[in-house]
C-alpha cells in the first residue's frame, strides 16, 4: 500500500509546531525559539521560509534544560587543592 495514508515508510509519528506555538508554549519570544533552532538546541525542519518543530524536540530540550546538574559539575571544587 504506497498511498498518502501509508505513514509507515516516511515513519511520521511526531506532531509538528510552528515557531510561534512553541514560543507560547515555553513562554518565551519568538526570537528566542529562533536562536534554539539555529544553535541546534531543538531540531526544525525547515519547509519553504518557515520552520516546523517537532513537538518531541521540544519536550527533549525541556527534559534536558531542567535535569539537575551532574556530579561532574560539583566534583570540580574539590580537586587536589592544595591545603596550607
Amino acid at each position: 500500500m504506497d498511498g498518502p495514508d501509508d505513514m509507515s515508510a516516511a515513519n511520521v509519528s511526531s506532531h509538528f509546531l510552528t515557531i510561534a506555538e512553541v514560543a507560547a508554549a515555553m513562554r518565551v519570544s519568538k526570537m528566542t525559539v529562533y536562536r534554539l533552532v539555529k544553535s541546534h538546541a531543538i531540531a526544525a525542519v525547515r519547509v519553504g521560509r518557515s520552520f516546523r518543530v517537532p513537538e518531541e524536540a521540544v519536550n527533549d530540550y525541556i527534559r534536558r534544560a531542567t535535569e539537575p546538574a551532574t556530579n561532574d559539575q560539583t566534583d570540580d571544587k574539590t580537586d587536589d587543592k592544595p591545603t596550607d
